[in-house]
């Protein structure tokens, strides 16, 4: 007797928490995962979810098109800051492209904003890094900002000639080659001769491109840049208001992120300062 009750109660709970999906609203997706075989009702309920996700993208990306191209209207009729306004509203949507950034970029610096064009440039050199015009106008915006801020290396350009993406890449390629050349001379000894030097290039490519991609993800994860968007801000000594004065930075410094602690960042130019800004006043960038 028990157990047929504790049997029926199963079957409730079962039954109810069904009920449950329905009414949330997940009685489209649900079924998909409950029922063993792909049943009729399942298929439809599957591919008119499908057909609703399709035509939710294309609605999207039809409406950052638009949007894309009044903005580019305004920008060549030479309403910068309403350009630059549109472009950020695209960007907010989460749309992210080299071609978007650096428009806005060039918006933002147009409008006054070196700041603001600096962070754009950057994150777009994250996505097209050999880009010239890009890399040049990168350089001019930074000759342009005033006090102490910080310099990329020599060895962070050079690893920046590479996006992540592509130091991941490469570097697997190189590690499949090596193996699969390796697997060959076990199997083929006769072969050893032959495929010595390519098995050391590749090998010695893993190595070195290995290197690479960890040293690039270190900079990108660990090392994150603030880039001051104001015309001039004025760090403390700790994260609040009333401490007393650091230094000051102008718009577009480029600052190293030490530490965060509620709205406010820690940061250093590149003279060596230390102070706290509040989070507001800076785009926070990956290092690379």
């Amino acid at each position: 007797m028990k157990t047929r009750f504790a049997h029926l109660a199963r079957r409730i709970v079962k039954r109810r928490s069904a009920a449950a999906l329905r009414n949330a609203g997940a009685f489209v997706i649900a079924p998909v995962f409950r029922e063993a075989s792909w049943s009729a009702p399942a298929l439809w309920r599957f591919g008119i979810l499908l057909l609703s996700l399709i035509f939710a993208a294309n609605l999207f990306a039809a409406d950052v098109a638009t949007d894309f191209s009044a903005a580019n209207k305004l920008y060549a009729e030479g309403k910068f800051a309403d350009a630059a306004g549109i472009y950020e509203n695209i960007l907010n949507t989460g749309a992210q492209s080299s071609a978007l950034l650096f428009n806005c970029a060039n918006a933002e610096f147009k409008s006054g904003h070196s700041g603001e064009a600096i962070a754009a440039y950057r994150r777009a050199s994250l996505l097209s890094p050999r880009d010239a015009e890009l890399r040049a106008n990168l350089a001019f915006v930074r000759s342009q900002v005033q006090g102490a801020t910080l310099r990329e290396s020599r060895r962070q350009n050079w690893l920046g000639q590479l996006t992540l993406n592509e130091w991941t890449l490469l570097t697997a390629a190189a590690l499949w080659l090596a193996l699969i050349l390796l697997a060959a001379r076990q199997i083929r000894p006769a072969l050893g001769a032959k495929l010595g030097s390519a098995t050391f290039v590749f090998v010695a490519l893993t190595i070195l491109s290995g290197t690479a991609l960890g040293l690039q993800a270190a900079a990108h994860f660990s090392r994150k840049t603030a880039v001051v968007v104001l015309p001039e801000v004025t760090t403390r000594s700790g994260p609040f208001d009333e401490a007393q004065r650091a230094f000051i930075a102008q718009d577009g410094a480029e600052l190293a992120v030490m530490g965060l602690h509620g709205g406010w960042v820690q940061v250093s130019d590149g003279a060596g300062n230390i102070g706290w800004l509040p989070v507001k006043q800076v785009k926070i960038l990956p290092g690379a």
